[in-house]
């Protein structure tokens, strides 16, 4: 019988592991908003784990479920037949007694039929709920990855984030590289060979000569805007004028749609941090203006600790898609290079919310 009964409990993990574990998931996501706690997402522990957990959840399911079936079964059954006592069989257990005691006119079941009733709508109220917690704990506790397991989490994690951050500074590197030889350097070229003409045509040619060097000129003044262009998508200017309080202000005040600032006490912040939050904001402002047709956002940056959270929130249509170019891929990858955390929440019909989690240190 016990081998049966092992080889039932082990079926699901070991013939359909992947159903298993998508059931395992399901229950822990219960389980954690019974408990009020953050959901945690897919169960990523081993199969034997989750054999354990069926092991452990199959017999208190079943023990905690007689109670409630006792207890509010009782309930809702007396309340229901105490009333119809005259019209059962007297003397059955379907409802020719209440309390113990047989039910021979309206006096004993309106009196001992409510008591019953009662006591056991009582037992209801305070068994069941510290049951379901203490059955939502198991759960929890049988699903939870061990010290060892969160250790390989997290390493597949910081292995993940390093080859994105490896992944978005060769890609940074070669957009500036490419800024800088299509645009700044190209002018710079044109204008050496403008000023080499204009140098041979001194004496001959004044006229040619002035022409050449206001074109120079020109060209000089066009080539230190690209060339502040390219400085600001690598640490913009206004970081290092404003800091990151002063430099997101001056964000939401250019924002092209109505935009509420919520700023806390940041403290002092790594430069790094500074830049991938001015970023984000940056970014998710130009979405909202670009794709959601919102006509409001709300920007919020907090710090608790060494941990800056920032959240953009829009009243658009929602639906946001990273896949479609809308710079939450982007925003992922500058997060993702500081080990930081990125949640989108977009339904359809809206709203969009991206939040964000980085590490600033104490």
């Amino acid at each position: 019988m016990a081998t049966a009964a092992f080889a039932l409990f082990a079926l699901p993990v070991l013939v359909v592991p992947t159903a298993a574990r998508a059931w395992a998931s399901w229950q822990r996501r219960r389980a954690d908003r019974l408990l009020l706690a953050p959901d945690s997402g897919p169960v990523r522990v081993g199969g034997w784990r989750v054999l354990g957990w069926l092991c452990a959840c199959v017999p208190t399911s079943l023990a905690f479920g007689l109670v409630v079936v006792v207890c509010a079964g009782n309930a809702v059954t007396t309340a229901v037949t105490v009333p119809l006592w005259w019209a059962l069989p007297a003397g059955t257990p379907a409802g020719g007694f209440a309390a113990g005691v047989p039910l021979t006119g309206w006096g004993t079941a309106l009196t001992l039929g409510t008591a019953q009733a009662v006591v056991f709508a009582a037992l209801t109220y305070w068994l069941v709920p510290p049951l379901a917690r203490l059955h939502a704990r198991i759960c929890v506790a049988s699903l939870s990855p061990s010290a060892a397991d969160r250790l390989a989490q997290r390493v597949e994690t910081l292995t993940e984030t390093r080859a994105e951050a490896m992944n978005a500074h060769g890609a940074e590197l070669r957009r500036i590289e490419r800024d800088l030889h299509d645009g700044t350097q190209a002018r710079l070229v044109a204008i050496a060979m403008r000023l080499g003409v204009a140098r041979e045509l001194l004496d001959e040619d004044p006229e040619t000569v002035a022409r050449l060097l206001g074109e120079a000129h020109e060209n000089t003044e066009e080539a230190m805007t690209e060339l502040r262009a390219v400085i600001r998508t690598i640490y913009p200017p206004i970081l290092s004028d404003r800091g990151l309080v002063g430099a997101l202000t001056a964000l939401g005040t250019g924002s092209a749609i109505d935009t509420t600032l919520d700023i806390g006490d940041l403290g002092t912040i790594p430069a790094a941090v500074e830049a991938v939050a001015y970023f984000t904001v940056a970014e998710a402002l130009t979405n909202a203006a670009k794709h959601s047709r919102a006509t409001r956002t709300t920007v919020r940056v907090a710090r608790d600790g060494d941990r800056l959270s920032i959240e953009v929130t829009d009243d658009g249509i929602g639906g946001a898609d990273e896949t479609l170019g809308t710079g939450i891929a982007g925003i992922r990858h500058r997060v993702g290079a500081l080990d930081g955390t990125v949640r989108v929440h977009s339904p359809g019909g809206g709203p969009t919310t991206i939040a964000v989690g980085l590490t600033c240190g104490s």
